[in-house]
């Protein structure tokens, strides 16, 4: 794979002005365009289509979590706006992650397309140990047990990998197999910020982990200029440029 067709740009912006004039000008340097909460929820789905229109790709980061018929009923309506993939939350269960699966291949076939691939989002990078076992209750499994568990369960219910830390990535595999895609947020190069994000690594390491794709937003968007700070990291997957 192209090391900048690994990279997926977070659009956390709120504006549709902000949001084009990135992909407009970053497009050639990202594989896919990340379209959260933050967007999605501020100027609608037409979004997604534009960036469709402009030769992005799309990865709707919506993180569904409902009853089966309800998600899976979801799941109809992105594959209609054609996206790349989206993603659900395991924690939903098995019963969710197989509708929306079974949903999801229906409508692509109905109308000619490739589905999009739908992944299971594990435990959030901001989660920490800590908070996992005195806020959320879940005794007796550790972040990393907890994940794997859950990418097997989603890779049985027909989803075609999951969202975690990129310090994840070696288990799943060994649990899950090549094929299953792996996409990791918290990455961040090492001349950036770690931000609001507990569980990171840099882009090189995640690639040499096996990671498929790599959410990035922040050292991207943010930087004084964009489309240097994608160049680097296209540089660093290649193995171009010694990561400091």
């Amino acid at each position: 794979m192209n090391p900048k067709d690994r990279i997926i740009l977070a659009l956390d912006v709120d504006t549709h002005e902000e949001a084009i004039k990135l992909v407009k000008e970053l497009a050639p340097y990202v594989g896919a365009f990340k379209i959260g909460m933050q967007l999605y929820n501020s100027i609608g789905p037409a979004i997604v289509q534009e960036v469709n229109q402009l030769g992005g790709r799309v990865f709707v980061d919506l993180k569904f979590h409902d009853i089966p018929n309800t998600v899976g009923a979801a799941g109809k309506v992105l594959t209609r706006l054609q996206c790349h993939m989206f993603n659900v939350h395991a924690a939903g269960g098995r019963e969710m992650m197989q509708r929306v699966a079974g949903e999801v291949k229906k409508e692509a076939a109905a109308l000619g397309i490739e589905p999009p691939l739908v992944l299971a989002v594990t435990v959030l990078t901001s989660i920490s140990e800590q908070q996992l076992k005195e806020e959320m209750y879940v005794e007796g499994l550790n972040v990393r047990e907890l994940v794997v568990k859950w990418a097997v369960m989603a890779k049985e219910s027909g989803l075609d990998g999951v969202v975690c830390s990129p310090r994840e990535i070696t288990a799943i595999r060994d649990a899950c197999g090549a094929e299953f895609k792996i996409v990791t947020p918290g990455i961040r190069p090492s001349w950036s910020e770690a931000n609001d994000q507990k569980r990171i690594t840099t882009p090189w390491d995640a690639l040499d982990m096996g990671a498929d794709y790599m959410v990035i937003g922040r050292p991207i968007t943010q930087a004084d200029n964009p489309r240097a700070a994608a160049m680097r990291i296209i540089e660093e997957l290649e193995g171009t440029n010694d990561a400091e």
